[in-house]
């Protein structure tokens, strides 16, 4: 691959010893800098009776069984958690907060650069160009999605077309319109916008010169990533970020497309066990901690992602970039379902039905309960309208059959017409009603 593939040669290519003892430097800078400029840390440190001095590896943190959590940053929320003076906090960002109280990520000059920069080694790993115009749909608010495209894209140095999230019309025409050749977006929405370029007598394959896309903020499958390549007749890249962190930008699949390579001069990541919260091997799917090593206005320390992931064994990359990577994310720990006594991960299920060619990509799964036995009905949009109601029948059998060899149950499967399932213009799809909350 020619050096100009990559944003930071040197730095995307380190010998592995070298990322090794850089990590281990500054995961001990990062602990001394917490003590000394966090009260969060330093009151949970001397808690936990740790001491600075004693941490020289993360096995010191792990046998003391500390993590940081969603929780902590809510309790803290606003300013808790920041080490720097107020006046230092250059931009803010938070999450919707649809749950409860939001959590916050601020970020310094400095820590702006180094999202500028890991982002943009991930979209240059993605393909993005000088030479590209780039669209980028996700909000430019509050939410750090569009924010990190847009940081990253000026520093590589594309043309930035910040459109933000809704007005999907608007969107396609000014893909006609400015010639873009690259789009960033949450993963239902690119489908959405594939759907209102076809009732705009649009055909994207053809009439747009849209042909990379990089895409995160949601857990989607294989089948979902192959869907979209042929929907649009481009190359979708994978990437990852959350907004206590940075937001996109941490982590990005290149074009092996063989898990994710997460930035290590930036992030200490870890594979626990989500229940008993001890560290397992590579290969082994657990839940992922990340530990920042150079944010300046908030760092985390251990932070428990709630993703589940595994590390990759081979540390070796046929893109030659030699930062570890990590499976696509699979699931969320906290996003698992229990119903009639099974547990899955609603990406499981989406395996299953994209499998089907007749199926659209639109699904939504309703769990609910009438005298303590539960009830799932999963309604899944055909790819066309279907009229004959023995073929419909047909298809139905199947995919619960299907799904039953994954459950071990037969859910309800009800096939609707194209286009008839809820649309989300901003944010991420609702794929998942549980009543059961409610009763």
């Amino acid at each position: 691959m020619p050096q100009d593939s990559y944003f930071n040669h040197k730095i995307e290519t380190l010998p592995r010893d070298q990322i090794e003892d850089n990590k281990s430097r500054l995961l001990r800078q990062t602990i001394d800098y917490v003590y000394q400029n966090s009260h969060f840390y330093k009151d949970r440190f001397r808690q936990m009776g740790i001491r600075p001095e004693n941490v020289r590896s993360i096995k010191d943190l792990q046998s003391k069984g500390f993590f940081s959590t969603k929780e902590d940053l809510r309790q803290t929320y606003p300013f808790g958690l920041l080490a720097v003076p107020l006046h230092q906090v250059a931009e803010m960002h938070a999450t919707s907060g649809t749950t409860g109280t939001p959590t916050l990520a601020l970020h310094t000059e400095g820590d702006l650069d180094n999202w500028g920069e890991i982002c943009a080694r991930s979209l240059v790993m993605s393909g993005l160009t000088k030479n590209d115009v780039f669209q980028i749909t996700p909000s430019l608010g509050m939410f750090s999605g569009g924010f990190g495209f847009y940081h990253g894209a000026r520093r590589v140095g594309a043309t930035v077309v910040p459109s933000s999230a809704g007005f999907s019309k608007r969107q396609i025409q000014f893909m006609m319109d400015f010639g873009t050749t690259m789009l960033s977006a949450i993963v239902s929405y690119a489908f959405r916008l594939a759907e209102i370029a076809q009732e705009m007598g649009i055909d994207l394959r053809k009439q747009t010169k849209v042909r990379k896309g990089v895409f995160g903020s949601e857990t989607w499958s294989r089948e979902m990533k192959k869907r979209l390549a042929n929907t649009w007749d481009m190359e979708p890249f994978d990437i990852y970020g959350f907004t206590e962190m940075y937001g996109p930008g941490m982590g990005n699949d290149c074009r092996v497309h063989d898990g994710l390579h997460i930035w290590e001069d930036h992030f200490f990541v870890e594979i626990v066990d989500p229940k008993t919260g001890e560290e397992i091997g590579p290969e082994e799917e657990g839940e992922l901690v990340i530990t920042t090593l150079s944010k300046e206005a908030m760092p985390l320390i251990r932070y428990r992602t709630h993703d589940i992931s595994s590390l990759l064994d081979s540390p070796s990359c046929d893109c030659k970039r030699t930062h570890r990577r990590y499976e696509e994310i699979r699931a969320r720990s906290d996003d698992m379902l229990k119903v009639s006594g099974v547990s899955f991960w609603p990406s499981q299920l989406e395996t299953v039905l994209l499998k089907e060619n007749e199926i659209g990509s639109e699904y939504r799964i309703k769990i609910s309960r009438t005298n303590s036995i539960d009830k799932m009905t999963i309604e899944v949009e055909s790819r066309e309208k279907i009229f004959d109601d023995a073929k419909k029948d047909l298809l139905t059998r199947n995919l619960s059959k299907a799904l039953r060899d994954v459950l071990l149950f037969s859910p309800e499967v009800i096939l609707v017409e194209p286009n008839s399932l809820p649309r989300v213009e901003a944010g991420k799809a609702q794929r998942v009603i549980d009543d059961r909350k409610k009763a």
